[in-house]
This record gives structure tokens, C-alpha cells and sequence, in this order.
């Protein structure tokens, strides 16, 4: 039986759904298309560009520290922080030029703004933690690291890196064909992240000053909570779901809002 929407299900859905569900995926499978299969190396750049970042940084911080705060890989204590940063500010640059990068095909009245948010989000979230896993995995192969995983934090640290992403992602979207310049304001601010997002240094080694102001980067605490699942004896207090949610959900629905009553002038400009 060859494959069709109704062999996932589809025909039981209402007809906006089902709309919907193709577009995203026509969106993805553009996506898929322009973005790596017209660029040399392809998917092989995705898991290059962090995997080379990471090494930079264990290879730079091991010649000032002999040991890692945590454990004994500079690249495992450093892969632990910079996948978490990298998910965030890809996704939140990815989704920000989702109506910019689908443009033309917005103007067909059964492919809506959502979808092509939809599109960006699921897409480059898959892509994104199949490196994820393959770079964290290849590192405790290649250093036979022996350690008790704890799946509950890991998994809610990248889920809420993601979340995170979209969240700003979607305030971007409205920002980036808003005011074009905010594209180059959103870049030099993500610059210093991985210096003050715990990628390198701890909370807990940070002074206090420091701590009382970088306490409300919302990255910060998706850091800790991740080397909590990777670390046994790393108990990072300080995190806050509270704090992090809100971070999450007030970009998101400021964004969504001002897309859905601005859309059409920002797309017709």
C-alpha cells in the first residue's frame, strides 16, 4: 500500500489540520532541500561546526586547568554546556527567519505563518539533538567515560533549551522583518552567552556579584540542569522551572500576538 496522509491517520482529522500537516511538512522538506542539500558537506557542517567549537574549548581550557570542575573530560564538561547554549540560539535564530526564509510560498492562502514557525522549529529541534547525541555519545566512546546517566534532567534540559528557543524564536520572527537591524543586535548579543551561561565556568564558581546578576539568564540554569543528569555528585540548587517557564512563555505569546495582527504588513513589505 503506497504511503499517503491517510496511512498516518489523517483522513480522520478535520480538513484544517490536514491542511496544515502538509504544508509543514512541504516546508520542511524545502528546508531540507535548499539548506543542506545544496551546501557542500550537508549534514555533516550541523555536527562539525559544535563538535569543533567544543573541542576549541576543552583543547584552550586544558592548558589552564588541568582537571574540569566536574568530572575528568574537558570535552564532556564543555559539550554539556555548549549543546545546551547551541540549541537555544540556533533555534531562536532558525525560527526568527522562518517568514523571512518561507516568504515566497507564504503568499499561497493555505500556507499560514504558523506553519512555516512550525516547519523551522521541528525541523531544526531534530536535527539539532541527533547531534546532540551523536557528539555527546562520541565523546564518552572515545574517552571511555563510565558514568551513571540520569535521563529525567538531561531530557528536560534539552527540552527546555528547545522550548526556550521558540519562545524567543517566535518574538524574533515579528523583530527580524520588523526591524532588520535587530538581526545584527540579536547576533552581538548571543556572542557572549557561552562566557556567562555556565558553558565554561560554574555558578558555583562564579563570585557572587556575578551570581546575583547571571542568576537571570534563563540558560544559565538549563546548563546546571543538564550536568545534573551527566554528573552524579553536581547538585545545582539554584535552578528555577519557575523562572525558566516564564522566560519561555511571555516572549512566545508577546511574539505570536504581534505576528498574528501584524503579518500581513510585514510580509507585503
Amino acid at each position: 500500500m503506497p504511503l499517503s496522509l491517510k496511512t498516518f491517520g489523517t483522513r480522520d482529522m478535520p480538513p484544517v489540520f490536514v491542511t496544515s500537516f502538509r504544508s509543514v511538512a512541504a516546508l520542511m522538506l524545502r528546508e531540507m532541500t535548499t539548506r543542506y542539500g545544496r551546501t557542500p558537506g550537508g549534514y555533516a557542517w550541523a555536527v562539525l561546526e559544535p563538535l569543533g567549537m567544543i573541542i576549541l574549548l576543552a583543547f584552550a581550557w586544558s592548558l589552564l586547568a588541568r582537571a574540569p570542575a566536574l568530572g575528568v573530560s574537558h570535552l564532556l564538561f564543555k559539550a554539556t554546556g555548549f549543546l545546551v547554549l547551541h540549541t537555544f540560539t540556533q533555534l531562536g535564530s532558525h525560527v526568527g527567519k522562518a517568514l523571512s526564509f518561507s516568504k515566497p510560498l507564504l503568499r499561497y492562502p493555505r500556507v499560514t505563518w504558523v506553519d512555516a514557525i512550525a516547519a523551522r522549529f521541528v525541523l531544526n529541534t531534530l536535527v539539532i539533538y541527533i547531534v546532540t547525541f551523536l557528539i555527546i555519545a562520541g565523546i564518552i566512546l572515545y574517552e571511555d567515560i563510565d558514568s551513571l546517566l540520569r535521563w529525567g534532567p538531561i531530557f528536560a534540559a534539552m527540552g527546555l533549551a528547545a522550548a526556550l528557543g521558540l519562545g524567543v524564536g517566535c518574538l524574533n520572527a515579528f523583530l527580524f522583518l520588523r526591524f532588520p537591524v535587530w538581526l545584527q543586535i540579536w547576533a552581538i548579543l548571543t556572542r557572549p552567552l557561552f562566557i556567562i551561561s555556565g558553558v565554561i565556568i560554574l555558578y558555583e564558581d562564579m563570585p557572587p556579584l556575578a551570581q546575583q546578576v547571571l542568576w537571570f539568564n534563563p540558560v544559565l540554569h538549563l546548563t546546571g540542569l543538564m550536568r545534573d543528569g551527566f554528573y552524579p555528585l553536581y547538585r545545582p540548587d539554584y535552578i528555577s522551572f519557575v523562572f525558566v517557564g516564564l522566560c519561555i512563555i511571555l516572549p512566545m505569546v508577546t511574539g505570536l500576538l504581534l505576528l498574528r495582527r501584524h503579518h500581513r504588513n510585514l510580509l507585503n513589505r
